[in-house]
């Protein structure tokens, strides 16, 4: 049933252009007509070109050239044949789709001929100086509804570059987004992995339990990795919006996050205080874990204090180790994982911190508002 809406709402709306200009073609043909009915000119000419003048305004949408020739001709007919004397009505109409639809070189030729042809048959059908004041007045309302015409021509071509820029813009927003995600999943889980591979390495022939227990650790991370990317991606491919997908982690996930850093040599202390909306639950767990992800990968064994504290207006972030503190300028400024948490707080109009501590160990400090 909702297809079938669907298709009759697209059918009347690829229509109701067409039935309106038709509409209005039946119109002009029925006032003129009447023009040739009352005038002196035969029956046998007015009627055909009282048709010529209005049926072909019904195509002008699909044939605007086209329309506007016959038209002219057929209004320039009933003028030096004495059926009507008004501005060229129909033909300005015309006109209006020509500057809407065609090139403007096209339209501004289209422009000169109708009004070149339409000014020789009122000197030929009228006498002076009302032929002179047909003249400017036809050629100041055909001019003015192709003035009209080029406008919405400009004005629509205007919205669908902005439309085009927005799409633009929202995909490479989306990349940039999909690239942060699989970044922090991909690079905390081989942190882990590549610490405990290299600890499983060190003692597999001296302490072969250890070994086992860090392979373990490897195979869990590995498991939990591959989950959350297939979530990832799931999102991605799935067009199907009743198909059920697991929430992206949050704050919830947070203990579990400091238990793998644990088993990777970082002993990390979590304080959070506060609530937090569900929305920024993500973000959140993001920064906590790409810095922790850090902790691991560059200062491990170390020790590692995560607070996190929900005030009125926004949440404060806070990740302190007690590791070397300089590389935070290895790989000229910090690599991905820093950029990628600037442009998280970024999003939400925060502020974002990260750099060595005086008295050794690094700090990254992140403050988004709630609003």
């Amino acid at each position: 049933m909702p297809i079938v809406t669907s298709r009759v709402l697209r059918f009347l709306q690829t229509a109701y252009p067409y039935t309106l200009d038709t509409a209005a073609a039946v119109v002009v043909v029925m006032v003129y007509l009447a023009f040739a009915e009352m005038s002196t000119a035969p029956l046998w000419l007015g009627y055909p070109v009282a048709l010529l003048v209005g049926a072909p305004l019904a195509l002008r949408r699909s044939k605007p050239l086209v329309s506007l020739g016959i038209v002219l001709v057929a209004q320039n007919v009933a003028t030096v044949a004495h059926i009507t004397l008004e501005p060229y009505i129909p033909t300005a109409f015309a006109l209006y789709t020509v500057a809407l639809t065609c090139p403007r070189r096209v339209a501004l030729g289209a422009l000169g001929g109708a009004l070149g042809l339409a000014s020789v048959a009122v000197f030929i059908g009228e006498p002076w100086p009302d032929d002179a004041g047909l003249v400017v007045f036809l050629a100041a309302v055909c001019s003015a509804m192709w003035a009209l015409g080029y406008t919405a021509r400009i004005r629509r071509s205007y919205e669908a570059r902005k439309a085009v820029e927005a799409a633009s813009k929202a995909v490479a927003d989306e990349r940039m987004r999909i690239a942060r995600e699989l970044h922090d999943v991909v690079a905390h889980s081989l942190s882990l992995i590549t610490v405990k591979a290299g600890v499983a390495a060190h003692v597999a022939s001296s302490q072969p339990e250890e070994a086992q227990e860090a392979l373990q650790v490897i195979e869990s991370t590995s498991r939990s990795t591959l989950v959350e990317m297939r979530r990832l991606l799931g999102v991605l491919r799935s067009e199907d919006t009743t198909t059920e997908l697991a929430p992206m982690p949050g704050m919830d996930d947070l203990p579990e996050l400091v238990t793998r850093a644990s088993l990777a040599g970082v002993s990390v202390s979590l304080s959070v205080s506060g609530s937090l909306p569900e929305r920024l639950g993500l973000t959140v767990y993001r920064i906590v874990q790409e810095s922790v992800t850090n902790v691991v990968k560059h200062a491990a064994p170390a020790s590692c204090t995560v607070s996190i504290v929900v005030e009125n207006a926004s949440v404060m972030i806070s990740v302190v180790d007690d590791g070397p503190g300089e590389r935070v300028l290895a790989g000229g400024g910090g690599g991905h994982g820093l950029l990628g948490m600037r442009e998280r707080v970024a999003v939400y109009g925060g502020t974002f911190s990260a750099g060595p501590l005086a008295g050794g160990g690094f700090a990254v400090r992140a403050e988004v508002p709630l609003s």
